[in-house]
């Protein structure tokens, strides 16, 4: 592990990675960025092998995944897909969102990290004063 200083912070740390024995998922987390994209509208028949096939065509799908509904046993609507490479998912959200899969209008964003997204609902709950806990009386 080696650590870059500046003024005496630490400014990022690397670590060597043997890139021969690495999958394209783990390379592009390593990279700092994600690749996946969330994919909303989708059939309530469509497959993992459905939705992979039909982003495959702007690049290397790594995982597509369809959120499923247990009890109903099909899927709950929305999905995600992860690509080898950031641009390929550009490419993907560029030319996919709005597009008719199915018969259905599927909408595409890129997929945030569930901590990154609580770290923000928390974030604009603080801005705009927050909100009382449950239970929670005010007194006048």
């Amino acid at each position: 592990m080696a650590a870059s200083r500046f003024g005496g912070s630490i400014l990022k740390y690397a670590y060597h990675l043997n890139l021969t024995n690495t999958t394209p998922a783990q390379f592009c987390f390593s990279r700092g960025f994600s690749s996946t994209l969330f994919v909303k509208g989708i059939s309530f028949k469509a497959t993992e092998f459905t939705l992979a096939e039909s982003f495959s065509k702007f690049g290397k799908v790594i995982e597509a995944k369809v959120i499923m509904d247990k009890n109903k046993k099909r899927s709950k609507g929305y999905g995600y897909v992860s690509f080898a490479t950031e641009e390929e998912a550009s490419r993907a959200l560029t030319e996919m969102n709005g597009k008719l899969l199915d018969g259905r209008v599927i909408f595409v964003d890129k997929a945030m990290d569930r901590r990154k997204l609580r770290d923000a609902n928390k974030l604009i709950a603080n801005l705009i004063g927050g909100t009382p806990n449950e239970g929670e009386v005010e007194k006048k």
